[in-house]
């Protein structure tokens, strides 16, 4: 069995999504999935909620909440922004029982075969709580590319940060208090470990230029150890008697997150499993695609594919899909200064196939891309909604007056219009704003031909419409439940005779 695999690593529980986490891997998970199904394949789309990272906890103390009812709150938000957006997750993970046991099982393993190393580590210290800082509790600048952020993963340059190696530390919820340092005994990873398989696996596998830079940068020196357990409260914690009271790292439970959410995926789809990691063994048949952010690589390509190596017998990923940040009139989104747009609001103004179109056609695949309101209805208008009203309008000048022949020509354009959309479909070469500039050319050359169709060309621009609604289905959804029976592709693309149908229009 070939079954594609399909991940957003779950975002934090601290806030709603906003339309730069869409625009990022979401919508292009969902787009991915959707034409996987629709060309006979078996997909399964997971993500869902990050409950345990650190940032929830400086959030709700900004919003004055309890770090469990934000992200509660957060997961609700989240599930509804999702469906609002039409993007159909299968698996939407969040913290549990089952997802514990999962981790712990993948760390006992792990630690039970001497994989886990004890390391002595410096950390910024804040003595008026006696607390450990790491991740979003400190921040300062990132020792690789000067960009100031917080400790962890570098969300400008993607390379880890150790937190006793940030410049100029400072507490987050304490920033005029001073702080020290201090040594604290930690269970890591040792990914240098496996420089020589990392080497070889980054060489066969495709990437985006901001992943092959930061593989480039990471590889280019000594692969640091990557925390399994941290000296802090807020996480899950760790079973192991070499760090009492501590947690796990909650960027290391990316990897059994990913097996928990695949089970939950495929169980909703009628699977009954005999493990949570089946779909991940080595004979399962399985392909696994993650959509993400560039700040989220690292854990996920370069220490989770280390530890599958090292665990042995499972699937490695056969593709990371990157992209860069979305910002809102040129800044980055910012949920703590209200510079958002949310996909719930912008739907309850705007059509959601036009959403998801300017998205896929502004998608910020390899550079930093902005988003505007005005943009949105501009171009929605000049490359979508107008273009299509007039070639449905030409379409319903035929209903009732059919069957109606295809001419060989028309077959012949129809199939070549089918592969341009598979050019930005297909997994190896992937792109949201491929698939949006193949919609809008063909839709122009559409309706360049429909405003010429004569009684013998009718016939060629029904069926050529049929199959362009067919391509442009994973993106306009509800155009396209709205105008076919099913959205399979190619769907009738060698029909030498077509019956018109009345066509749905779309609201600007």
């Amino acid at each position: 069995m070939n079954r594609l695999v399909v991940i957003s690593p779950a975002p934090t529980a601290n806030g709603d999504l906003h339309l730069g986490h869409l625009a990022g891997p979401f919508l292009a998970a969902d787009v991915c999935a959707r034409y996987a199904r629709a060309t006979g394949g078996e997909a399964l789309y997971g993500t869902g909620m990050h409950f345990t990272q650190n940032y929830i906890v400086t959030a709700a103390a900004r919003l004055g909440v309890a770090p469990e009812e934000l992200r509660e709150r957060s997961a609700d938000q989240v599930e509804r922004t999702l469906a609002t957006m039409g993007i159909e997750v299968d698996g939407f993970g969040c913290i549990g029982d089952r997802f514990t046991k999962l981790v712990m099982d993948f760390y006992d393993r792990l630690h039970g075969m001497g994989a886990l190393e004890l390391r002595t580590v410096r950390f910024p210290y804040l003595p008026s709580t006696g607390e450990y800082l790491m991740d979003a509790y400190v921040t300062g600048g990132c020792p690789f590319c000067l960009a100031d952020g917080y400790a962890g993963v570098c969300e400008s340059c993607g390379l880890p940060v150790a937190p006793g190696d940030l410049i100029g530390p400072r507490s987050t919820l304490r920033p005029h208090e001073p702080l020290e340092y201090r040594e604290a005994d930690i269970l890591v990873f040792p990914v240098e470990r496996y420089r020589e398989e990392l080497e070889a696996y980054f060489a066969r596998i495709p990437m985006r230029p901001g992943m092959a830079q930061l593989v480039e940068s990471a590889l280019a020196g000594p692969l640091p150890d990557f925390p399994i357990t941290q000296p802090t409260s807020w996480g899950i914690p760790a079973p192991f008697p070499e760090v009492p009271g501590q947690v796990i790292y909650p960027h290391m439970e990316g990897m059994p997150w990913s097996m928990f959410t695949t089970a939950l995926a495929a169980e909703k789809r009628g699977a009954i499993l005999t493990a949570d990691d089946e779909l991940w063994q080595a004979d399962s048949g399985s392909t696994v695609v993650y959509f993400l952010g560039l700040d989220a690589t690292y854990p996920f390509a370069v220490v989770g594919t280390a530890m599958l190596t090292a665990l042995g017998g499972h699937v490695l990923p056969a593709q990371y899909v990157t992209n860069e940040f979305y910002e809102l009139a040129n800044e980055k989104f910012s949920t703590s200064r209200g510079h958002v747009v949310s996909g719930r609001e912008l739907a309850a103004e705007v059509p959601r196939d036009l959403i998801r179109f300017h998205l896929c056609a502004t998608s910020p695949e390899y550079q930093r891309t902005d988003f505007t309101h005005e943009a949105l209805l501009r171009v929605s208008e000049t490359r979508l909604t107008g273009p299509w009203n007039r070639v449905a309008a030409a379409v319903d000048e035929w209903v009732d007056r059919g069957p109606l022949p295809v001419s060989e020509d028309a077959r012949r354009t129809a199939r070549r219009m089918a592969e341009r959309f598979a050019d930005g479909y297909e997994l190896r070469r992937f792109s949201l704003t491929a698939v949006a500039s193949t919609l809008a050319e063909q839709l122009g050359r559409l309706d360049r031909l429909a405003a010429a169709t004569t009684v013998e060309t009718a016939g060629d621009l029904c069926h050529q419409v049929d199959v362009f609604l067919r391509c442009a289905a994973p993106i306009l959804i509800d155009l396209a439940a709205a105008a076919l029976p099913d959205t399979t592709l190619p769907g009738q693309v060698e029909a030498d005779a077509v019956i018109p149908k009345k066509l749905p229009r779309l609201a600007g």
